[in-house]
């Protein structure tokens, strides 16, 4: 599994990293967590504002830091 984290370096964006790290690790889940913070490569997925959430090529979340549960529905299915 790929998780890609969109974002320019914001603290949104740094949270949405560290609480998904936090998941996968509680979890015992091994996932490639990759940051983008190329503007350009953020508007090839069609984001418009961070932070955004791909996975394996999905985008998840856009706009706001997802929470625990969320995370957990993703990397579950």
């Amino acid at each position: 599994m790929k998780i890609e984290i969109l974002g320019t370096g914001c603290s949104k964006c740094n949270k949405t990293k560290e609480v998904i790290e936090k998941v996968l690790k509680n979890d015992g889940v091994e996932a490639e967590v990759v940051k983008i913070e190329d503007v350009e490569k953020i508007l090839n997925y069609g984001v418009m504002i961070t932070p955004a959430v791909v996975i394996d090529g999905e985008v998840k979340l856009v706009g706001k830091v997802p929470d625990e549960k969320e995370i957990r529905k993703w990397i579950s299915q």
